[in-house]
């Protein structure tokens, strides 16, 4: 039996899905796996959201023809 494409992507996407699933009740049901990944999440926010989001304003204020 051959699959095609379209059935492949499917069956692809319900496993990365469902190993996604698996992964997310083993971290959340693991007291330093969830203190680990809220820890990182709250890096995240805190870090990395504002540092990407000051570039993107000095970009397009520079792209706007302001330099300076």
């Amino acid at each position: 039996m051959r699959l095609d494409e379209d059935t492949a992507r499917t069956v692809a996407n319900v496993v990365v899905g469902a190993a996604a699933l698996g992964a997310a009740v083993l971290i959340l049901r693991t007291p330093a796996l969830r203190r680990l990944a809220f820890g990182l999440a709250r890096t995240a926010l805190t870090v990395s959201i504002p540092a990407w989001l000051s570039h993107e304003v000095q970009t397009a204020w520079s792209e706007s023809g302001h330099d300076g």
